[in-house]
This record gives C-alpha cells, sequence and structure tokens, in this order.
C-alpha cells in the first residue's frame, strides 16, 4: 500500500485523470492503496481558482487535506490524517470521515422506532458511537459524480446494516466555492422508516497539520446551552445553560483557557477535556447559519462555520495520544486538533426532550455546513 500524505499523493506515480460522466474537464485522481478484500482506495484532488486545495479519500468518504494560506500568503495543510493507509486500517480514529449512520453516542446501543427495539454493536464502553463498530467511516465509497473543484461520493448502506432499519443511500459532497469556502454537504434517503445523523469528523489545526498544540485557539460558539453528560459520555437529558461556566464559548476565549479547571468542573474529567455538544437551536433550520468561528494567533488564519443542524458536538482533541505519525511524520498528541461536528444531539432516540432522529421512508435528510476561511492580520503570537 502507498503512503497518503498530502505531499506524496500529489508525487505518486499512480496519479490517474479521467473524465467522469457530467464532468466539465479532466478530475485528478490517485490509487493510495488497497482494503483486504481487494477493493481500491483513491484520492480524490480538489483546486479552485485561487490555488486552494482539497484531497478526499474514498475510504469513508474523508477529507484527507485541505490547504488554505496564512496571513502572509503561505499556504498549509490544516487537516489531520494518517500517514499511510495501513496506519488506518489498523487504528481508525475518523480523521476527516464522515460519521454515521448515527453520528456520536447512543446509550447501550438501542433504540426503539415505532414502537420497535433496536441493537446497534458497542464500540465505546457499553455504548454505541459513530454507527457501530463497521460504521460509514469504515466502507469504500464510490464516485458518482466530479469535477476540479467538487466530488460525490456515494454508499448504499443494506438495511440490517449495524442494527439499523431500511435500505439508505447517502451521498458525500465537498465542494471548493470560492471565496475560501469549503462546503460539505451530507444527504440521505431510505426505503424503510429509520434514524439518520451524519457529520463530519475532521481534525483541525490552523496553524498546520503537525504544527503542535491547537489549544491557543480563540474560539467562538453561538450557542448559550450545552448537554451534560454522564460518566460515560451519554447526555443525561438536562440542558444548561453556559453563562457562569468553563462551557461559555459565546465570546472568543482560548480552547485551553479553561481545561485545567476540573474542580471547578467536573464535566471536564469525564472527557479528558471537551466533548460536548452545544445547543445552537432545538430544530434543524432550513438554512445555514453561523455556529462556530476559530482564530488561530499564529498563522492569524481564522474558520466560520455555518450549519442548519441544531447541535454542534465539539472535541478538544483528548484522545490524541501521542502515538500517531501523522501526515507530515510528526507524532500527534493530546490537544494537537480540535473537532466541530454539526449534528442531531447525541443520543436523540433515547431522549424525547431532544426531539426526533426518524427519517421516514423516501424522504431526504440533508446536513450541510460550510467552512470559510480568511486571514486576521491582528496580533502574532510567538
Amino acid at each position: 500500500m502507498m503512503g497518503i500524505g498530502s505531499r506524496q499523493v500529489g508525487l505518486c506515480a499512480g496519479v490517474v485523470a479521467m473524465a467522469l460522466a457530467g464532468s466539465t474537464a479532466a478530475q485528478e485522481r490517485t490509487v493510495v492503496g488497497s482494503l483486504p478484500d481487494g477493493t481500491k482506495i483513491e484520492s480524490i484532488a480538489l483546486r479552485d481558482a485561487s490555488g486552494m486545495r482539497a484531497s478526499i479519500l474514498t475510504l469513508g468518504a474523508a477529507l484527507h487535506s485541505l490547504e488554505v494560506p496564512d496571513r502572509d500568503g503561505k499556504s498549509a495543510d490544516v487537516v489531520l490524517g494518517d500517514k499511510s493507509l495501513e496506519a488506518t486500517l489498523a487504528k481508525p480514529q475518523y480523521f476527516g470521515t464522515i460519521v454515521g449512520r448515527f453520528a456520536n453516542r447512543l446509550a447501550k446501543g438501542r433504540f426503539t422506532l415505532d414502537g420497535r427495539s433496536y441493537s446497534v454493536p458497542l464500540n465505546d464502553g457499553p455504548n454505541s458511537l459513530h454507527g457501530g463498530k463497521q460504521g460509514l467511516d469504515k466502507v469504500a465509497w464510490t464516485v458518482v459524480k466530479s469535477s476540479p473543484t467538487s466530488v460525490t461520493l456515494r454508499y448504499v448502506s443494506p438495511d440490517g446494516d449495524q442494527g439499523f432499519p431500511g435500505k439508505l443511500t447517502v451521498d458525500a459532497t465537498y465542494a471548493l466555492e470560492g471565496d475560501g469556502k469549503l462546503a460539505i454537504e451530507y444527504s440521505a434517503k431510505g426505503d424503510k422508516d429509520t434514524i439518520v445523523n451524519l457529520s463530519n469528523h475532521t481534525y483541525w489545526n490552523l496553524s498546520g497539520e503537525g504544527a503542535g498544540t491547537a489549544m491557543d485557539h480563540e474560539l467562538t460558539l453561538k450557542a448559550d446551552a450545552y448537554t451534560p453528560v454522564d460518566a460515560t459520555l451519554i447526555p443525561t437529558g438536562e440542558i444548561k445553560q453556559v453563562q457562569g461556566t468553563v462551557f461559555d464559548f459565546r465570546k472568543p476565549k482560548p480552547i485551553g483557557q479553561d481545561l485545567r479547571n476540573v474542580g471547578v468542573e467536573p464535566q471536564l474529567l469525564l472527557g479528558l477535556g471537551y466533548d460536548h455538544n452545544w445547543v445552537v437551536s432545538r430544530s434543524v433550520s432550513k438554512q445555514p447559519r453561523e455556529v462556530a468561528r476559530v482564530r488561530d494567533p499564529r498563522s492569524g488564519r481564522v474558520m466560520t462555520l455555518t450549519s442548519n443542524q441544531p447541535g454542534l458536538q465539539f472535541y478538544s482533541g483528548n484522545f490524541l495520544d501521542g502515538k500517531t505519525v501523522g501526515k507530515s511524520g510528526r507524532l500527534y498528541r493530546q490537544g494537537d486538533a480540535f473537532v466541530l461536528e454539526p449534528q442531531l444531539f447525541p443520543d436523540t432516540p433515547n431522549q424525547p426532550n431532544f426531539g426526533s432522529a426518524k427519517l421516514a421512508a423516501g424522504q431526504t435528510y440533508v446536513n450541510r455546513m460550510v467552512y470559510q476561511f480568511s486571514t486576521d492580520r491582528g496580533v502574532r503570537t510567538p
């Protein structure tokens, strides 16, 4: 198998330029290796007129790299990822992948739909995480539409897959839309009533992949409340106001500012940091609205996230253990990245207060998120 570092992909001798049906120009695609069953895994390169570049893997429909400029115009990859496909297969960590069929946690791997009980494999202690042991992040997707600036991948999850009812057809579209925008849209339609909650799990470091800690990044979250969790990180059902707590990011503050305050906030001890859902609204919105803003004082990069989802899971890279070798050959340590996952609230099917995760047969689920990058020429941090 070949390496899948962003530089290696660009230089790989296996680059293939091909025009897919509906494309207006050749699409650069690279075979980076194979799964144990022989399925080939490809990297698809995207580039817009400004020079912004991204690569998408067919394994897990993953955002594998994204190059954006800093305040001095120097581009860097701001997405963490494994150095090789072998490493991804040996220790999957959701680097840049779609997560689902049900993103986040389901208590005890169980839920009830239309009076019938279902069970999903446990892969996070007593709970199910991100769709079970063989979620959408661990399967090969098929490219169905492509252009130099966008790609749509598809996976058809069969009825009963990981215990979920109904055949579910899922599309994942990544598009560079100009003006520093990366748009991600996940859509799904099933042939039976089912539950669906999809999100993206990119690990971000705006100083650059492998640059060290991201805990000095200044984060703003447009949410007045969050959902506290129990010892297994399942929401207790309470919706708690952030005011007066370490969960208050309504004004920008460094991610790591309060991470040592476990004596003040025992919630931080449960997940070794932030691994919680913020309440943006109580329902899906018709149009995406701004839910988060992150500024890196070192590089001057700024990332603004808009989403149509009611919840936003913020994870502060707590379980990066210093044993993963990243694309640049550097080790990833705790706090070297952050994750922002627009989604429904965790464990919604088991929490009547959280609304519904039901997708009726024939209806279409849509999660659209847009990451817009710019620069701030404010005070530099060494």
